[in-house]
């Protein structure tokens, strides 16, 4: 069987609950087997699967996939699973050490065939189904059927009956749709700004992988907001429980892969931000599904890069929808939004009284300080929703800089780089830190966030202005850490490298110890332009 369908449409269940008909319990062999693009989906499907089949005995469901050990997949295999979900190389692996043998298959699915052709396993998948045995039944799923595909259902398959499922590719009216053009380098503070302002009740934020579901959540969570983000890694208690945590109020932002958020239904959410434009329209409509239910209104944002105006074009022309631009938040629009919600719960204070003692404070302050108490009011409420004044930005603007709206990610020159003079002057009560990773690593404030709390017990509101330049970035930290902490924190990896924290020596102070038998890092490693107007690096010491 053929059946061509988009993301969402049940596909999982039409596959499996005939697979599991065809399967004996009492025979503890491989007698299913499930191909799937990513290690999110295999994992997602195997889960479904298992659920299926909870009424059933003695029947055994393993998902095999790359990035995690062997050992566990080997000792599942042979205490005789019948069926195995996994990803084309795992499988391809297990069958090369003969821990796993196809000749006793009765049923064979590819799942999203025409990504799995995208991503490369053509061949693996053609030298997988070649193990198996004539007589098992075959079916193909995808999105798409292109010629590659099609010479895969030729060779393998006896005359597929072929089912297919009308796109979706309308999205819901009483959705606001819009976009902003904003560098990946900006976006993470870009979302902060949308959220810290947004009206919904609650947000899903879309990005491509499970890395960047859990870089961004705990760059949102670093900045103070109720985030959490899920992915095909995360077990489906845990998710049970962070959905409906989103349905009760208790958290604000959820984080999703296209996986992790298939089926996902809940009200309250009435904005959803595409991180990244997705690379397909149908995962576009089906990510803008997730708001506006219910007869509610929704918004939908979904941020590209400069050069990401055809891929914008091709989701318009699907949808028949045009979106319209929208302009980022700036961090004034972020503090006079949290002041103005303030403000509308004063007639409610009032109300409740016992204001005589905070009356005579401020009573006291002014006699006594000679000012105005509508500057006392307006310093009252900057210092309330954390803004300390100019010199001293906030961590948004730290973190993102200036936010481009439009135009050429080019067009602003060397505001949007990263900083080249001194280093910012560190906050009191703060100790400054140099990190081994920087630009040329793929280094950004949220990974060094997330390793340097993760690693160190530490919060997101201990970690203040970070800098990141080429070869290294300086961290401003509350207090000071153990060496314990330095020596946890130096073993996490940001961009596949080491941190290697410690204390910042200045330009041209007393070096660092050095660690591994490497000279420190200096901020004399940072660049300049020489005579050629080309990228120079001067290394001293």
């Amino acid at each position: 069987m053929i059946g061509v369908a988009q993301t969402g449409t049940g596909k999982t269940a039409a596959f499996g609950l005939p697979l599991l008909a065809a399967i004996d319990p009492s025979l503890r062999e491989v007698q299913g087997l499930v191909l799937a693009p990513t290690r999110e989906l295999a994992m997602q499907v195997a889960d479904a699967i298992s659920s299926f089949a909870t009424a059933i005995g003695g029947l055994d469901v393993i998902a095999l996939y790359g990035g995690s050990p062997y050992g566990p997949q080997e000792r599942a295999l042979a205490r005789g699973a019948q069926v195995v979900v996994g990803t084309p190389g795992r499988v391809m692996d297990h069958m090369k050490r003969t821990n796993l043998r196809l000749d006793t298959i009765r049923f064979a699915v590819l799942d999203e065939a025409d990504e799995m052709l995208r991503m490369g396993f053509a061949e693996d998948v053609e030298e997988i189904l070649s193990h198996s045995p004539a007589s098992r039944q075959v079916a193909l799923f995808s999105a798409t059927m292109p010629s590659a595909i099609q010479r895969v259902a030729q060779t393998h398959m006896k005359d597929p009956v072929q089912v297919s499922v009308s796109r979706q590719a309308s999205t819901v009216k009483s959705v606001h749709q819009t976009y902003a053009v904003v560098p990946f380098r900006h976006r993470t503070g870009a979302l902060a700004r949308v959220l810290a302002t947004s009206e919904a009740e609650a947000a899903i934020v879309f990005v491509r992988t499970r890395a960047a579901a859990e870089e961004v959540g705990s760059a949102l969570i670093a900045r103070g907001l109720i985030a959490a983000s899920i992915s095909g890694d995360v077990p489906q208690k845990d998710r049970e429980k962070i959905v409906e945590r989103l349905r009760d109020g208790s958290l604000q932002v959820l984080v999703a892969t296209d996986v992790a958020a298939r089926g996902l239904d809940v009200e309250r959410i009435g904005l959803v931000v595409n991180f990244d434009v997705p690379r397909e329209p149908e995962a576009y409509v089906h990510r803008v599904g997730r708001t506006g239910r219910a007869g509610r209104s929704g918004e939908a944002l979904t941020f590209i890069g400069p050069h990401e105006r055809r891929a914008l074009k091709n989701i318009e022309r699907v949808t028949k929808q045009t979106l319209e631009e929208a302009v980022i938040p700036s961090p004034r629009d972020v503090s006079k939004h949290r002041l103005a919600s303030l403000l509308t719960k004063v007639p409610e204070r009032i109300e409740r009284g016992r204001l005589e003692l905070y009356r005579e404070l401020i009573a006291e302050f002014v006699a006594e300080k000679e000012i105005d108490p509508l500057e006392l009011a307006a310093v009252l409420g900057a210092m309330t929703v954390g803004d300390d004044g100019p010199g001293t930005a906030t961590e948004e603007e730290e973190f993102s800089g200036a936010t481009l709206s439009s135009g050429d990610d080019r067009a602003r020159g060397d505001r949007d780089r990263a900083p080249r003079g001194e280093a910012a002057q560190t906050e009191r009560g703060y100790t400054s830190y140099k990190v081994a990773v920087g630009h040329t690593h793929g280094a950004r404030p949220p990974g060094i966030v997330g390793a340097i709390t993760g690693e160190g017990g530490l919060h997101g509101k201990d970690i203040g202005k970070i800098q990141i330049f080429p070869s290294f970035s300086l961290v401003q930290i509350r207090g000071s850490l153990s060496q314990e902490q330095m020596d946890r924190i130096s073993r996490a990896r940001v961009g596949g490298r080491e941190l290697r924290i410690g204390p910042d020596s200045g330009p041209r102070g007393a070096r660092a110890p050095r660690r591994d038998g490497e000279r420190p890092f200096r901020r004399d490693d940072r660049p300049r332009r020489d005579d050629g107007d080309r990228r120079s690096f001067r290394r001293e010491g």
